[in-house]
């Protein structure tokens, strides 16, 4: 029996000019290179000019996608965009991203589940695609995430920076098991039992101010280990693939050791695991979509291949994506 996948037709990616490194930051606060490296893994990030917003880096993000699969805004029916620092509290940013790019039709909207956003925002547009009511999409996943971080605090501050990423998605017909290419699966999940863990003390309805980012490190970490593992695991059963077969695992840039820990679970060796972190920090709902666009443009993510997406973030929420390039 024949069905629907959401090919990936085209990546794109944006990132801001100014590069600030871990020595910039140890000018400004008590920290050093050697102290954020050896517990991140992060080298340098990229931080939005005044004036840049998040829907700024969007558009360019989305700009490349579009280019990359040789499609034009006319052939678009859905923009899904994930991020946790909308331009305003309302309309949605997607939509400015619509007029930018010159889509005047279809629907445009945001999706928030803070570092899970680019995978639930892929599953929502998968989903719009598998049952007819969207033949193409743009998901993009896109912060600003400097703009609520309380450069008082070294444990968060020195962990995040700004950019966005972007595919695009395009209705096939396939046979309906695992050697289709397209996203095969999608796998969501939350839990807000645990929202006093990483979250930002501020909103439109409670403080009226955005708010600054709070996180409990190590519980965070501890339960990013077995969560990731838990989504990870739905995927390779779901779809009755084994470890052997997977050829990439583009995980969510939050951690080092945590991205270690994982590619080892899957018995992964280092070079087939994407990793930005080094370069980018945490870019939030940005961070997947930026690695796989980095690592399509440069040719070590071939056709046919299979590709494991996971993240975890604030709510918690976490989940994972298996997809065929």
């Amino acid at each position: 029996m024949s069905v629907i996948r959401s090919l990936v037709a085209g990546c794109g990616a944006y990132l801001p000019q100014k590069v600030v490194t871990n020595a910039d930051l140890a000018t400004k606060m008590a920290t050093s290179d050697e102290w954020i490296r050896q517990r991140t893994g992060i080298r340098q990030r990229h931080v939005a000019a005044q004036g840049e917003l998040t829907s700024h880096l969007a558009i360019n993000a989305a700009e490349a996608a579009l280019a990359d699969a040789g499609m034009t805004p006319d052939e678009l029916d859905l923009i899904v965009l994930a991020t946790t620092t909308p331009d305003e509290t309302f309309p949605a940013t997607a939509t400015r991203v619509q007029a930018a790019i010159g889509m005047h039709h279809g629907m445009a909207f945001d999706v928030q589940a803070v570092c899970s956003g680019f995978v639930y925002a892929l599953a929502v547009a998968d989903n719009f695609i598998k049952v007819g009511q969207a033949k193409s999409a743009l998901v993009i996943g896109a912060e600003t995430f400097t703009r609520i971080l309380d450069w008082n605090d070294r444990g968060t501050s020195v962990l995040f920076g700004d950019g966005a990423g972007a595919v695009a998605l395009k209705a096939v017909e396939s046979k309906g098991d695992k050697s289709d290419r397209g996203v095969l699966s999608t796998h969501l999940f939350s839990d807000g039992r645990y929202h006093d863990m990483l979250y930002v003390d501020g909103g439109p309805s409670s403080t009226g101010k955005a708010g600054f980012v709070r996180m409990e490190g190590r519980e965070v970490f501890r339960h990013a280990v077995t969560k990731l593992a838990q989504a990870v695991d739905a995927a390779i059963a779901q779809n009755g693939v084994s470890e052997s077969e997977i050829d990439w695992l583009v995980p969510h840039q939050a951690n080092l050791r945590i991205i270690d820990s994982m590619g080892q679970r899957l018995k992964l060796p280092p070079e087939k695991v994407v990793v930005t972190i080094d370069r980018h920090a945490n870019t939030s709902a940005a961070s997947i979509p930026l690695a796989l666009a980095e690592a399509k443009a440069d040719g070590r993510i071939k056709p046919g291949q299979l590709v494991l997406l996971e993240a975890m973030g604030g709510g918690f929420t976490w989940g994972s994506a298996l997809l065929r390039w």
